[in-house]
């Protein structure tokens, strides 16, 4: 098969004919399992694969080291803006009706959805220039440290271009493979997209009533409590808290018995036994204290990052003030 190969520098690993060598046997690795799973015959999946290109610039973007690591102030400035919010409101002015009438359905507030959107696409202004079909590729078979998830993703994406009719020339995303203005991996589209305005197809891209419906469900299927908790800020007291050796996490790892034992105190009261993750982050005003609660855990399989949960729940509490 002819390949279109863009020659590359990876973690200062030249592309060697051994590189290439391997690069081959991924390749074919994949088309054999795929073949051997008997979903799709050897000339449709040979001949999507001989499409994609694999692409510097994608594995620039995921191997480029981070700089710093973010604090939430850092992480809060970037993603909680002025600009952010006034084009949230006005994106809610346009679509209130399809917001509320979706927030009922599944019982996922409006300012939750608003807020993935606004993180993750602009309100769907910017979700990505790479067609998903390299994005994938490049980085199943061009990028050993991720290859086996990518490869799935591949497989998944594979599957979508089938059942969904979506065309791999047309599809853009972002350089790791999301998708829409949700920013769907492939594995999440078909796992969590639904039909929300009943016309026969998931559309992420294009139709407003799909997206809204799809991100809900997202919420809904990954534990999300219909008028349950996100997260409470806390107080201290002094007499029993000491500033201890702390890892944020976004596991469950605490109780209010437990946080009241090393001296926090929640703004009102909540059972004994309730779960939470204990987050300690150096905000505008400096440290900041809160606990994160099950709806916070649901937003974070979202991303699976504090700060990620922080911005989307501080976002969607300034658009709770402004739009009811």
């Amino acid at each position: 098969m002819a390949r279109k190969y863009i020659f590359y520098v990876l973690v200062g690993l030249s592309c060697s004919p051994l590189f290439s060598q391997n690069m081959d046997t991924r390749q074919a690795n994949f088309i054999e399992r795929l073949v051997a799973s008997g979903k799709h015959d050897r000339g449709y999946i040979e001949g999507i694969v001989d499409q994609i290109e694999i692409q510097q610039s994608i594995l620039d973007a995921i191997s480029r080291p981070a700089e710093r690591v973010l604090t939430w102030n850092d992480y809060r400035r970037i993603f909680v803006t002025e600009q952010r919010i006034n084009e949230g409101v006005a994106f809610y002015n346009e679509h209130k009706d399809l917001l509320h009438s979706v927030s009922v359905t599944y019982g996922v507030p409006v300012e939750i959805i608003l807020s993935i959107l606004g993180v993750e696409t602009y309100f769907g202004n910017r979700m990505g220039n790479y067609r998903v079909i390299d994005a994938l590729g490049t980085l199943a078979f061009a990028y050993p440290p991720r290859a086996e998830f990518f490869a799935s993703e591949l497989e998944q994406y594979l599957d979508l271009l089938v059942n969904e009719g979506i065309s791999y020339e047309e599809t853009l995303g972002s350089y790791a493979g999301a998708m829409g203005a949700g920013q769907f991996i492939p594995s999440s589209y078909n796992a969590y997209a639904v039909d929300g305005n009943g016309d026969g197809v998931r559309d992420l891209w294009n139709s407003w009533h799909d997206i809204f419906a799809s991100i809900a469900n997202y919420f809904v299927m990954n534990g999300w409590h219909s008028g349950g908790l996100i997260a409470s800020k806390l107080d201290r007291d002094l007499s029993l808290w000491s500033d201890r050796e702390h890892t944020n996490t976004v596991n469950m790892n605490f109780t209010i018995n437990n946080i009241r034992d090393l001296g926090y105190l929640t703004p009102v009261e909540y059972p004994n036994d309730l779960s939470l993750t204990l987050l300690i982050l150096d905000g505008p005003s400096g440290k900041e204290y809160w606990a994160g609660f099950q709806n916070f855990r649901s937003i974070t399989r979202y991303n699976i990052s504090v700060l990620y949960g922080m911005a989307i729940y501080e976002l969607s509490e300034i658009f709770k003030s402004k739009i009811y």
